[in-house]
């Protein structure tokens, strides 16, 4: 039995489990808090601090007050843990608030929020204010079940391009039974926030900018382009299509006139951090992962650096630990990541550890280009001429898409725009951009802008 739930003296000082109050203070709820954040205690109310009984009048009344105060100032709810008694110690009546360990910590005083003012852990014989790492911690480790337990912001959600990616793997969804399957809701039934991750219609967005660094200074060469409000999985693959892109390749010539290939950096490299970052992020901090093009490398940056129960050693050893379990299934579900992945030791088998910087707060990875192709070396006019073949190659596949997209509507000049783009394997973005230009062309129009529209194709 804990030493707060058997008060065998009153007598003896304050512990880390044991409050003495003369009488009702303001600080109640400060000291509920630090004992909901730690592992539990006592607060007597009518006890001196040097163990003298007092006494209160009144009990029924001053109980109320403990009840509703610790009921409405206490954040999140934690009436399941906490009790109120009466105990009669020396003829004089006392009240005793049991406080049991809480299981979503961090807990924190409503009015005040949650901050240094706002939480508290209770230390030794008193309580002692949560600095922001401390409460982060607590958010870190408890925030993979909150992924899908928290409610989602919004909840007139639509999941067409989730279905249409799990369609092109051939694990199409089911209509009624795939939020289920994919834990998608709380407790009460609402969608959570990674149903918002995964919806077409949310709010978060993926920063991927381009710059021009000259020493320490860095200038954007370019807006920084906004890849997302649609579904995550719709946001990876832009990001790793953009770097794809980014990606060149260079060639070099032998004495023998044989060409090698080579790409600024491994490109299985790239694609494991790109999807690692999205995996491993911390989405507590209300922000998703960076993606960044320098002169001379490629950087991307997570938020929440290592999951707290992981040491840089075990790290780089490949040992696996989620930050969001639900995300990576369906990570994995779509081939993005695989069970025993090229992972960590694949990376710096190729590149050096120092290559990730670790912060408190988030993950930095600095990927250099490979050292010839930055100083230019042999760089042959064959890959300019295979790149110009490239751009053709793409003008062509765009304009077969069109066609494509004209001879679906012609069959069926009622076909949606999650149809087209399930048949022309194209995102929805994809074939929306094909049918501003269509109509931008002449060769396409609509009757009526509702669901009771048709698509009329203009010979």
């Amino acid at each position: 039995m804990s030493e707060y739930q058997n008060i065998v003296n009153v007598f003896r000082p304050e512990s880390e489990y044991v409050e003495y109050k003369e009488k009702l203070t303001d600080s109640l709820e400060k000291e509920a808090v630090a004992f909901l954040n730690a592992i539990g205690g006592c607060i007597y109310i009518g006890i001196k601090d040097n163990g003298d009984i007092i006494g209160i009048p009144d009990i029924d009344k001053i109980q109320l007050q403990i009840k509703d105060r610790l009921i409405f100032g206490v954040s999140p709810s934690a009436l399941s843990f906490i009790s109120i008694s009466a105990e009669n110690f020396e003829n004089k009546t006392v009240l005793k608030v049991t406080v049991k360990e809480g299981t979503e910590k961090p807990y924190y005083i409503k009015s005040k929020g949650l901050s240094e003012s706002g939480a508290f852990i209770r230390v030794g014989n008193s309580a002692q204010p949560m600095t922001q790492k401390m409460i982060h911690a607590f958010q870190t480790k408890s925030f993979p079940k909150s992924l899908i337990n928290i409610e989602s912001p919004e909840q007139d959600l639509t999941f067409a391009e989730l279905f249409i990616h799990y369609l092109r793997y051939n694990k199409p969804l089911n209509d009624k039974t795939f939020a289920k399957t994919l834990n998608f809701l709380t407790k009460d039934g609402k969608y959570n926030y990674l149903a918002y991750m995964m919806a077409d219609n949310n709010q978060l967005s993926v920063r991927f900018a381009r710059f021009n660094d000259a020493g320490e200074r860095f200038e954007l060469l370019e807006k920084a382009i906004e890849y997302g409000n649609c579904c995550l999985i719709t946001s990876i693959q832009r990001v790793l299509d953009r770097y794809e892109i980014e990606n060149i390749t260079h060639s070099k010539l032998t004495g023998a006139a044989h060409r090698i290939d080579k790409r600024l950096v491994d490109a299985k490299c790239l694609r494991e951090i790109v999807v690692n970052a999205f995996a491993h992020n911390d989405y507590s901090y209300g922000m998703l992962p960076i993606f960044e093009v320098f002169q001379n490398r490629f950087a991307v940056r997570s938020y929440g650096g290592l999951v707290p129960q992981l040491s840089i050693e075990e790290f780089f050893q490949g040992v696996s630990a989620l930050r969001n379990p639900e995300l990576m299934r369906i990570l994995k579900d779509l081939e993005l990541v695989e069970g025993l992945g090229f992972g960590i030791r694949g990376i710096t088998r190729i590149y050096s550890q120092d290559i990730f910087e670790f912060t408190e707060n988030s993950l930095y990875i600095n990927l250099s280009f490979d050292e010839e192709i930055e100083k230019g070396k042999g760089i042959s006019k064959g890959i300019i001429e295979e790149s110009k073949g490239i751009v053709e190659e793409s003008k062509g596949i765009v304009e077969e898409s069109k066609g494509i997209i004209l001879e679906l509507i012609t069959k069926n000049p009622k076909i949606s725009v999650p149809e087209i783009a399930q048949t022309v394997n194209l995102s929805l973005s994809g074939v929306e951009k094909n049918i501003r230009q269509l109509k931008k062309d002449g060769k396409l129009s609509r009757t009526a802008n509702t669901k009771s529209g048709e698509w009329i194709v203009i010979e």
